[in-house]
């Protein structure tokens, strides 16, 4: 039996399973401090967003086997310091697949017909329907760029709205993409010159941060639209800053900031920009679904190193 702390809310379902087997410490708000004095008494670690998994935690990790991630990015774990002590890093990359998904598309209709304005102001006690005059989806294009688990459900979903759907992801082949509904673009100019709607599911690296600023928004339709819920940084903030006042975009959502929570960052302001606070995943199934995910990969991992080494039995002669 090995010690579990798990250091963030998540799903009931995903701390039974652990408890079956184990000792579980079920702390959420426990404090970053707290924790550094504490982990070095648990086997195991299951995190969700709140907890930093700092190189200096880990140092003080002297039991430490697994660090379990309820979520998909690995953003608040340094998995490089935990590779160095030999721990496992695990998370749950398809539990919040269908959640984002429809998170991204009601956010294109909202920004399409302008729905969180309005709603704003009919509460104000207004009735001014010309001032929010919207646009369909049917018959304009979406470009999805990052056509991998999101954007690839992204993309029949739209395509049953009526929508002709582009993709960009130089990893995925064209008959990959066809098979979601999309038609696969060679570069990125490409599908931005095209787009009525621009989505954005690629995951934050080296190679992506900042892959949207004043170049890529200068090559879309000045009518067109932005929808992000993928990894802030992904998108360059000042720099669609600048297209919203420039008039070279007709809007944004978006649920995902360079800082999170994004403090007095002037998008939150625009009229023309609409924002959530990284609501993606935030349904009951996505959770449960990440909780029992990463539940299961803990407890395999620390089923198999339990597990006595079996000798090999010698060869029998020739």
């Amino acid at each position: 039996m090995y010690s579990i702390l798990i250091a963030d809310p998540i799903a009931s379902e995903g701390v039974q399973i652990l408890e079956r087997a184990h000792r579980v410490r079920f702390d959420p708000v426990i404090t970053a401090d707290a924790l550094r004095d504490a982990i070095s008494n648990y086997d195991a670690l299951v995190v969700r967003s709140r907890t930093k998994v700092t190189a200096q935690i880990i140092d003080a990790a002297k039991r430490l086997r697994v660090i379990g991630r309820a979520g998909v990015g690995l953003d608040n774990i340094d998995a490089e310091a935990a590779k160095a002590h030999g721990i496992q890093v695990v998370n749950a990359p398809y539990s919040v697949t269908v959640s984002v998904a429809e998170h991204t598309l009601g956010l294109m209709i909202a920004l399409a017909r302008f729905i969180p304005q309005a709603d704003v102001s009919l509460r104000r006690g207004e009735w001014t329907k010309n001032k929010f005059m919207g646009t369909e989806i049917q018959g304009k294009t979406l470009g999805i760029v990052g056509l991998g688990r999101i954007g690839s459900t992204v993309s029949p979903r739209a395509v049953a709205l009526g929508m002709r759907v582009l993709a960009y992801d130089p990893y995925i082949t064209r008959a990959r993409a066809l098979n979601f509904g999309a038609a696969m673009v060679d570069t990125l100019e490409e599908l931005l010159a095209q787009s009525d709607f621009v989505s954005i599911h690629t995951p934050l690296m080296p190679t992506t941060r900042g892959l949207f600023s004043d170049y890529e928004f200068e090559r879309m339709k000045p009518n067109a639209r932005l929808i992000f819920c993928a990894r802030g940084g992904v998108v360059d903030e000042r720099a669609l800053l600048r297209a919203l006042e420039e008039g070279n975009l007709a809007g944004a959502a978006l649920d995902v900031f360079e800082t999170e929570p994004p403090g007095q960052n002037p998008l939150m302001q625009h009229p023309r920009v609409i924002v959530t606070p990284h609501l993606g995943a935030m349904t009951q199934e996505a959770q449960t679904k990440a909780a029992v995910e990463v539940a299961e990969q803990v407890a395999r991992i620390l089923k198999m190193q339990a597990e006595p080494v079996r000798a090999l039995a010698p060869a029998a002669a020739c």
